[in-house]
């Protein structure tokens, strides 16, 4: 049977919003790409000739070298130790009722509503007083704050989807607690852990706003060379930078997504 006419006018509506949303948002990374092939020393869109000069510029360029340097110690801390914390919280929200429960799951979502320049300004001054201002620790401590949620809603979100009963199976068995964590629990939450930590490492490595806050000229990440390139020229170098970021962190999540299945492990409609 046919639809009416306001059904079809609504669902034709609904198709032209999600189309317009999803062209708002990849408009800028479109005219970003197209810019960065300018062969003109200014931003310029459309470039009249293409070239990759800027491309080059990016990969040579010492302060950005060593920002990616720089970023690359940051990101590999920072993910690893927001994935131990983050899994070990996740994993006693989950399993335990206490008091101050959601106290501290609130705390440790904070994160995600408190804007990154407080934390960054916080962690200067905290760290002014006790004598390690700018320095790597001050540096990966602030972005395992930042990245916290990410690895602790990930991995909490994977073990509701967990079936209990094969861990309960293995215990009846005579397995050990321990034994039942490190042999059926863990293998069983390896998509979430990845893709826990997979988001905390790209997060991580693109964290500018509190970054620029606690970092130094010796600890500065990509994210604030970038930041200072771009106060002193104003050459396509920028967005050729900016393309080669959006490319590796889609391939990344492309690949996280087709072996892990990302769309299970933080459907939160699944959650038992």
């Amino acid at each position: 049977m046919a639809q009416p006419v306001s059904q079809r006018l609504l669902g034709l509506t609904g198709k032209f919003l999600v189309v317009a949303v999803l062209g708002f948002i990849i408009l800028p990374a479109f005219v970003v790409t197209i810019a960065a092939f300018n062969d003109k020393a200014i931003l310029a869109f459309p470039p009249k000739e293409f070239s990759l000069r800027w491309f080059q510029n990016a990969i040579n360029y010492r302060d950005f070298r060593l920002g990616f340097e720089n970023g690359v110690i940051v990101m590999l801390a920072t993910s690893i130790i927001a994935l131990v914390v983050g899994s070990a919280f996740a994993y006693v929200i989950d399993r335990y009722r206490f008091r101050g429960r959601n106290v501290i799951e609130g705390l440790l979502l904070a994160p995600l509503v408190v804007p990154h320049f407080t934390v960054g300004l916080g962690m200067l001054i905290f760290a002014a007083q006790i004598g390690m201002t700018r320095t790597y620790t001050v540096v990966i401590v602030c972005q395992v704050i930042l990245v916290l949620p990410f690895v602790l809603r990930s991995v909490y979100i994977s073990l509701r989807n967990l079936d209990h009963r094969l861990e309960l199976a293995a215990a009846s068995l005579g397995a050990k607690p321990w034994r039942v964590l490190l042999t059926v629990t863990l293998p069983l939450l390896t998509p979430g852990l990845v893709s826990g930590w997979l988001f905390a490492a790209i997060l991580s490595f693109n964290e500018f706003t509190a970054a620029l806050f606690v970092t130094a000229q010796r600890t500065q990440t990509l994210p604030v060379a970038m930041y200072n390139y771009v106060r002193e020229y104003a050459d396509p170098t920028m967005a050729a930078l900016s393309v080669i970021f959006i490319v590796v962190t889609a391939t990344l999540l492309a690949l996280a997504n087709a072996f892990l299945g990302l769309g299970k492990v933080l459907n939160v409609e699944q959650a038992r």
